[in-house]
């Protein structure tokens, strides 16, 4: 017979049996994968599996959110149960061979009628009665991009102010100093009220509502490519009415340049309110990076090529695009392949896998990824204007360029005469163009046109002007 139970003081998952000691014993969830200890033989044997792992060379966290499936080798597991338990960084529970892992969040505020409580208490809160900064980076999934840099410069500038980091679970680490709100927890509903300045860096959600002397600093994440919001094709009415009704909520909004500015001002209909057109502050690790210390992160050899594969997400689909073979990607090119997902598509897919690839979907920070890499690869997505902040080279294989062009997003100008790299359409014609020494020449003047207008104010000093405004317009004090 095996058994399972939740050890709350070690926070372990411990499976016992009978029979002959296992050799093997993990639990595989979609972005983290832990092995269990193993201990006994003879008679009975013991799997004793963290709840907390570290990744990327980071800090022991307690794992993901998610489904987690048990594999212990040679053992049939039988009917696991084990009710839910909440301990101190996630909340278990064992069907069968399904481990599940949920924030720890006490099960009676996730009820209608719990999250109604905590919305009300929200709704009455008095208003911004903290010196205190709210940061959120891709409705909580990780602690990066334009917030995390600001976070940064702002601990330096100001570091008595109280900074409060959006979560979805404890798995994502938060910057030094600074307080973890898990999404929905009362915690999360209070200090969102209580904090003087929310700096996010997409849609506001949870019926958001400003408190007296609140101010909102949307940063956006992207200059775009794509059409977005009001400029996208057969927008609905109703869409409209709701994209008026979030940029409202914005008292500025963050540019990377003076082109996104003229976008962003018509796509959002903001109107009448200021722009700050800064340079992106997630860019400033592109100039002031080690890109040595995040390959050893990585566990990359020194001497490695490494390309990087960040496609963007389609709204027709809910997973990452595979328009590539990792792995014969990096036989045919002797490289490592690093494969970095959408933020949209973090939820739905699973790590891939294969040698000399590594799936970086759940890193934190692309910009740290874009200065390991010596190559991307990518499609429409936003990193383009980026990663030429390096000037290293960039490839983009666009097999569906016609549909997503003409029929799924438009585009704002012509990538095809103004890309600074070749657009290609298969793998072998990307293989092809990875090996053509004659890139940097057909592409520099290309190249050199792209970075004067995309990348003026991306110095490394961004994030830095970005909080002195900050301070500056009083929405903190030091």
């Amino acid at each position: 017979m095996t058994t399972a139970r939740i050890d709350e003081a070690a926070e372990t998952l411990v499976i016992a049996g009978a029979g002959q000691r296992p050799t093997t014993a993990e639990l595989i969830g979609p972005r983290a994968r832990v092995g269990a200890r193993i201990t006994g033989g003879g008679k009975t044997w013991k799997a004793t599996f963290p709840l907390r792992a570290a990744r990327w060379g980071g800090p022991e966290l307690p794992l993901p959110t998610g489904d987690y499936e048990l594999h212990i080798a040679d053992v049939e597991l039988g009917d696991l149960l084990v009710a839910a338990e909440v301990l101190t960084g996630v909340r278990v529970a064992v069907d069968g061979t399904t481990v599940r892992i949920a924030a720890p969040i006490d099960p009676a505020y996730e009820t209608s009628e719990g999250q109604a409580t905590l919305e009300g208490r929200y709704l009455a809160h008095p208003g911004a009665t903290e010196n205190a900064v709210f940061f959120e980076s891709f409705y909580g999934r990780a602690v990066g991009c334009n917030p995390q840099a600001i976070d940064r410069a702002l601990y330096a500038q100001a570091p008595d102010v109280t900074r409060y980091w959006s979560v979805v679970d404890l798995s994502v680490a938060v910057p030094d100093g600074a307080i973890a709100v898990v999404e929905g927890s009362p915690e999360w509903w209070r200090a969102r009220a209580a904090s003087r300045l929310l700096v996010v860096n997409d849609w506001l959600r949870r019926r958001f509502a400003r408190k007296p002397g609140q101010k909102v600093l949307q940063t956006w994440h992207g200059t775009p490519l794509k059409r977005l919001a009001l400029h996208r094709p057969g927008f609905a009415p109703r869409r409209m009415a709701a994209v008026i009704k979030e940029s409202r909520r914005w008292d500025v909004l963050l540019a990377q340049n003076t082109y996104s500015e003229r976008i962003l001002r018509k796509a959002y209909a903001f109107f009448g309110r200021p722009i700050w057109v800064e340079g992106y502050p997630r860019n400033d690790a592109l100039v002031t990076g080690d890109a040595a210390a995040i390959r050893a992160a990585l566990g990359i050899a020194d001497g490695e090529r490494v390309l990087l594969y960040a496609p963007t997400w389609r709204d027709d689909r809910p997973e990452m695009v595979d328009f590539i073979d990792a792995e014969e990607l990096a036989r045919q090119t002797d490289s490592v392949v690093l494969v970095r997902g959408h933020s949209r598509t973090i939820d739905t897919g699973r790590d891939r896998a294969g040698a000399r690839v590594i799936d970086v979907t759940g890193y934190p920070e692309t910009s740290q990824l874009l200065l390991a890499a010596d190559v991307l690869i990518t499609d429409y997505s936003s990193v383009m204007f980026d990663f030429s902040v390096t000037g290293k080279p960039m490839f983009f294989l666009v097999p569906d360029l016609d549909h997503y062009r003409g029929e799924l997003r438009g585009f704002y100008f012509d990538l095809e005469t103004r890309a600074p790299g070749p657009l290609v359409r298969t793998q072998d014609e990307l293989v092809a163009a990875l090996a053509d020494g004659e890139y940097g020449n057909v592409y520099a003047e290309r190249y050199r046109a792209w970075r004067a207008q995309f990348n003026p104010r991306d110095d490394g000093r961004s994030a830095e002007r970005v909080v002195a405004r900050i301070l500056d317009q009083g929405y903190v004090t030091r």
